[in-house]
């Protein structure tokens, strides 16, 4: 996890516009920084920015970075939900194009603050969000690093875009990633020379996620966190 000295964390939720509507984010920061930090943004699950999300921006907070948690239900009420049958009805409805269009504006609203040093961002996402994260990866070149938890993964030749290395958690019993999709991200990377790791757990869709104490696995989650810490460490400092 995070090491035994925590450092304050300043939280607030922030709004910017995009394409005329008003997205809603949560950010959080070291709460005494004056210097520019890293930063992360974090792509939720088809649940909404829930809490669980947030908790993450703070655990990178302690770990030195900026974070933003960018709402990809602002264009929709902000919903967020624990019924599966409206988050699945949710995910539908959200257009990916329009999904990128606001990250786009979320990447420059996080670029531009004055704590966070924009030549150092990099992108996580899990399930729904770690699908827009590894498309970001192929879209945005602000973004140093992108961490994908059990995100879909495109065509094989949408990976010859990849702009940044990429690591993905792969979920062994998931029933929504296949191992052919994982294949084709690992023959990808390997194609195309891009620089990437895929690093596999024997757990269920979302083991991460601690909310959820059906699918969760502490000890893959916390193997996965560390080597996620060590990721954004070696590309973001």
């Amino acid at each position: 996890m995070s090491s035994t000295t925590t450092m304050p964390v300043a939280s607030e939720t922030v709004q910017f516009p995009s394409d005329g509507f008003t997205i809603k984010a949560f950010l959080a920061h070291p709460a005494q920084s004056t210097t520019q930090a890293p930063a992360v943004m974090i792509l939720h699950e088809w649940w909404g920015l829930t809490d669980h999300i947030k908790t993450i921006a703070r655990r990178f907070v302690e770990e030195g970075y900026v974070a933003l948690a960018p709402d990809l239900y602002s264009r929709q009420g902000y919903a967020v939900t624990s019924d599966p049958n409206e988050a699945a009805r949710l995910m539908s409805t959200l257009s990916s194009q329009a999904a990128l269009r606001d990250l786009n504006a979320a990447t420059q609203f996080l670029s531009t603050q004055p704590f966070v040093d924009p030549l150092h961002l990099g992108i996580i996402g899990f399930s729904m969000g770690g699908t827009l994260a590894l498309t970001m990866a192929t879209h945005n070149s602000d973004f140093k690093v992108a961490v994908v938890f059990y995100g879909k993964i495109p065509l094989l030749e949408s990976l010859d875009a990849l702009l940044c290395p990429v690591l993905y958690h792969y979920a062994a019993q998931d029933t929504w990633v296949t191992k052919q999709e994982v294949d084709r991200l690992r023959q990808g990377l390997e194609q195309y020379g891009k620089p990437g790791e895929i690093v596999s757990y024997n757990c269920p869709h979302a083991f991460f996620n601690e909310t959820r104490q059906e699918v969760y696995r502490r000890s893959e989650a916390s193997r996965a966190w560390e080597t996620t810490r060590r990721f954004f460490a070696t590309h973001l400092h």
